[in-house]
């Protein structure tokens, strides 16, 4: 099942990035650069900051001009990753991939007990090993 996520997560028009950082040594910021490389649609999405990599962004997952056609990284503390979760179930985001660190027991129980678990990718997975061949994948079905 996870597979069919991933490609289903990386064939999505629009992407948002939760936890990237004015600080490029951090693993949030280097996926936004990975989709921004890649010349994918991406906002960051960040409480404070105006723009990051240079790209503008929003301050909230609720401002996604559109959230049903956007896939989402998370890249953030568990409490925070929660917090997430919850608005992108309630805005029906197709698919979600937590990057290794930012779930804990409590996320994936969150995950598996509101029907999130054929829309969300964690334990482990980590686009920036497995992205290049799942975007490759995709494009040979094409």
């Amino acid at each position: 099942m996870t597979t069919s996520i991933k490609k289903i997560f990386l064939a999505s028009p629009h992407f948002a990035v939760f936890g990237a950082s004015k600080d490029r040594t951090k693993f949030g910021t280097k996926i936004l650069n990975w989709y921004k490389e890649r010349s994918l649609d991406v906002t960051p999405v960040h409480p404070k900051e105006s723009e990051l990599e240079g790209i503008a962004t929003l301050d909230s997952i609720t401002k996604l001009p559109s959230p049903t056609e956007t896939s989402i990284s998370i890249i953030t503390p568990p409490k925070v990753t929660l917090s997430i979760l919850e608005q992108a179930k309630d805005l029906s985001i197709p698919a979600i991939w937590i990057q290794p660190g930012a779930e804990d027991d409590v996320v994936i129980d969150y995950i598996k007990q509101n029907g999130l678990s054929e829309r969300v990718i964690y334990g482990g997975a980590c686009l920036l090993v497995e992205g290049d061949d799942i975007v490759r994948s995709n494009a040979s079905l094409l």
